[in-house]
């Protein structure tokens, strides 16, 4: 007979199951390259943390939510420079029934992304779009005029085996060529380091 899973409160809602430290070795990233004007994917290894922050209060609105980091190397540049970093926010709304996902890159790119979500879903989708008084997003000004952002659109999936999976989805109007095109990645992690009061180093 399995063991029955017993859960706790789980006050971080849907997020619970991400808190920790991550690797995935498997990304796969689809993106334009300007220098060689040719689309292609490239594989690349990650780590990422998120931590829980203190609770968060907008007048009658409480959040609980992590701080979070995420770095990305190509195959084979793992001793160079990473080519992805971020850093933001995630935030549960347990009365609206919200996930939030805030965070910013380095290329002057902000996203303010979110959507419905159950305490317990294993399944979180985001999402954002220029204008958007409530899930927007901000570029600069060489951005705007090289590389628009027309859409973002990301998932995560908690898995049975205990890995995070993610996709994310960035629409792009490149001038380079006149077009849209679906800067994408896709990442499946595995947690490395749980965050235990004990002396444990799990």
């Amino acid at each position: 007979m399995a063991e029955k899973l017993i859960l706790g409160p789980q006050k971080l809602g849907p997020l619970t199951p991400l808190v920790g430290e991550w690797e995935g070795n498997v990304g796969v990233d689809l993106s334009y390259h300007n220098k060689t004007d040719v689309t292609i994917e490239t594989g690349y290894f990650e780590r990422a943390w998120f931590k829980p922050i203190p609770i968060v209060e907008n007048g009658q609105q409480t959040m609980e939510g992590l701080t979070y980091q995420m770095t990305a190397w190509r195959h084979g540049e793992e001793a160079m420079d990473p080519f992805h970093d971020e850093v933001g926010y995630l935030l549960w709304d347990r009365i609206n029934g919200q996930v939030i996902r805030c965070f910013a890159v380095p290329r002057g790119l902000a996203i303010l992304a979110g959507g419905d979500a159950g305490a317990r879903d294993k399944v979180l989708k985001f999402k954002a779009t220029p204008g958007d008084p409530g899930y927007g997003l901000s570029q600069n000004k060489y951005l705007l005029e090289r590389a628009e952002a027309k859409a973002f659109m990301s998932v995560f999936i908690f898995n049975e085996d205990g890995t995070f999976s993610y996709t994310s989805d960035l629409t792009l109007k490149l001038a380079a060529t006149g077009a849209e095109m679906h800067h994408t990645d896709r990442n499946t992690l595995h947690r490395v380091k749980r965050y235990h009061p004990s002396t444990e180093n799990l």
